[in-house]
């Protein structure tokens, strides 16, 4: 690619960022760190929530035949404000939400950021004792479920006697405590006064962690309203560039109104910050599907004039290889591609070629970050697949050896970021937040190197886990789970490469003397202990004991090279 393309790419981005320009970034102090954030960036989340009001009379959300417009939207979320502080829901206090990808899942949301509450983003795919950690881990005093959450829940019930329950489509009867949704959103009222400050909670998503049990990052309203501004900048920057590269520049007029498909859970930051915020404050249109289904993401991409597909890497490869893709109309399409996994070097050219109108897209990021550290696309993205793009303008990004010391440009080491998205910690867990952020910097666990230009190659992680389609699932979690079987003598877990899903879940498993146990019963024992995506796909049963090194940690990259897929049970 020409030299002018990235000469081009530092003129736009210092023109944007210079001071009293749309992306101006200020230095502050931030729990006693200098920090960069950008200085026109709205205070909260319920100043972008308020801000899509101008957008009353265009549709905000879709589910299968039920739309809802922006006013329709704005009701039922001051309602819902308005129904939570009257059940004694004060600032700082948390709501829970426990469902798929409904409409609700939005509203309940933007409905408790208004009251001032943090929201406690339940992954939907736990079992019950999993959803029980979550929910005495965060205290929420209000929990916003569905039948297939709650059913799984009911086991532990009584374990949180005062947790109040708002049930979302499912037969209220069949929860005689609980409170319909449809009583939350039965007023007519302004959306309650509320004063928030742009440096608490605004919600808590689960990370997994490396000791067995999930970590709450607890992300601010701040570091939400900031990752918005970068996904911002991003497009103005990237349209900046084409401009001044001479390519076309379409009239705004003529382009469709933003549009996007809800294609990974809410529960994370890629749907929720990633596409959610920035669709609102935009006015666009969130698509929700009940699952994911390429040959129906295909119909709602044509009949909802989708603009922006983002999800994990398979789902985009889903798409366009789809025996039916030509026969659906994808021209509104204009960006494609996702986060929560690398997207392969082919798959880049592959959306390139593939859908006329649209260009490949990636960020990549982190639940501790709010959202994304890096975005790459277009031009940028096809010359240099393997990159994923420079960090964005509020943060700072440094390469570091095991000591923390600062690495040259161009070496390997662990990649540290500071800005003003990063988390302001783990719920109720200090250590974790002590070993992750030093003087501001979060230490990512990826393994990564900086080019000259500033773009960065993530080249391998550092963190004992196993990226499953976009989830993080964590050794030691599912070590643990296995552990727990009395048949079990040593595990090890580690991830296996799927073509589909980036990686499979395998586990080494040493038995105990004279003991027989199959791989299905291991894996139904799992079941009850650990999400389904997590219980391992691929399980071998070792002679010997697993290979160790001299302090006696397993040797999990030699288990990996030597054992073979089509050995596993």
């Amino acid at each position: 690619m020409s030299s002018a393309l990235y000469e081009n790419l530092d003129r736009v981005w210092n023109a944007l960022t210079a001071p009293d320009q749309p992306f101006a970034i200020e230095t502050i102090e931030l729990r006693g760190n200098p920090t960069r954030v950008f200085a026109a960036a709205p205070p909260t989340l319920r100043d972008v929530w308020l801000a899509s009001a101008a957008f009353a009379d265009r549709d905000y959300l879709v589910y299968e035949d039920e739309r809802w417009t922006y006013a329709q939207a704005h009701q039922q979320v001051a309602s819902i404000a308005a129904w939570l502080i009257d059940t004694g829901i004060q600032p700082g206090d948390r709501v829970a939400l426990a469902l798929r990808n409904y409409p609700e899942w939005l509203l309940a949301y933007w409905g408790a950021l208004c009251a001032g509450a943090t929201v406690v983003g339940m992954n939907a795919w736990w079992v019950g004792e999993e959803m029980l950690f979550g929910i005495q881990d965060a205290a929420p005093k209000v929990l916003f479920a569905d039948d297939e959450r709650l059913t799984r829940l009911a086991e532990h019930a009584a374990a949180v006697p005062n947790l109040r329950v708002v049930v979302i489509r499912c037969d209220a009867a069949n929860y005689p405590d609980a409170v319909p949704f449809a009583e939350t959103i039965a007023r007519s009222t302004e959306l309650p006064m509320v004063n928030i400050d742009p440096d608490s909670d605004a919600c808590i998503f689960y990370t997994s962690g490396t000791t067995g049990r999930p970590k709450g990052a607890q992300l601010t309203h701040r570091g939400c309203v900031n990752n918005i501004m970068n996904l911002a900048f991003a497009a103005a920057m990237n349209a900046g560039v084409a401009e001044a590269m001479g390519q076309p520049v379409p009239d705004p007029e003529s382009l469709p109104t933003p549009a996007a498909l809800v294609t990974t859970p809410l529960f994370h930051v890629t749907a929720n910050n990633c596409v959610a915020h920035p669709m609102t404050l935009n006015g666009g249109k969130l698509v929700c599907m009940y699952r994911w289904d390429a040959g129906k993401a295909l119909e709602l991409i044509e009949r909802e004039k989708i603009t922006a597909l983002t999800g994990v890497p398979v789902m985009a490869r889903e798409i366009i290889t789809h025996p039916d893709f030509a026969k659906y109309d994808t021209s509104t399409l204009q960006s494609m591609g996702g986060g929560g996994a690398q997207l392969q070097p082919d798959l880049v050219g592959k959306i390139d070629e593939s859908v006329a109108t649209a260009r490949p897209q990636t960020g990549y990021g982190m639940t501790e970050t709010c959202g994304i550290i890096t975005s790459i696309a277009g031009d940028f993205f096809v010359d240099q697949p393997e990159s994923c793009g420079r960090a964005m303008p509020n943060f700072e990004a440094k390469v570091v050896d095991d000591d923390g010391n600062d690495l040259p440009t161009g070496a390997v080491g662990e990649l540290w970021v500071r800005g003003g998205s990063v988390i302001r910690g783990y719920l109720n867990r200090d250590d974790a937040t002590a070993e992750t952020i030093t003087d501001g910097w979060l230490h990512t666990g990826d393994v990564a190197r900086i080019d000259d230009k500033g773009f960065i190659f993530i080249v391998d992680r550092k963190k004992d886990m196993v990226l499953r389609g976009g989830e993080n699932v964590y050794c030691a979690e599912v070590e643990s789970a296995l552990f727990d079987h009395p048949d079990v003598a040593e595990c090890t877990v580690f991830g296996v490469p799927d073509d589909r899903l980036g990686e499979e879940v395998g586990a080494a498993i040493v038995l105990r003397a004279s003991a027989k146990l199959s791989a299905d019963a291991l894996r139904a024992h799992c079941a009850s202990k650990i999400a389904k995506h997590k219980i391992p796909r691929y399980v071998w049963f070792m002679a010997e004991a697993l290979p160790r090194n001299a302090s006696g940690k397993f040797l999990k990259r030699e288990l990996r090279e030597r054992l073979s897929v089509a050995d596993a049970a």
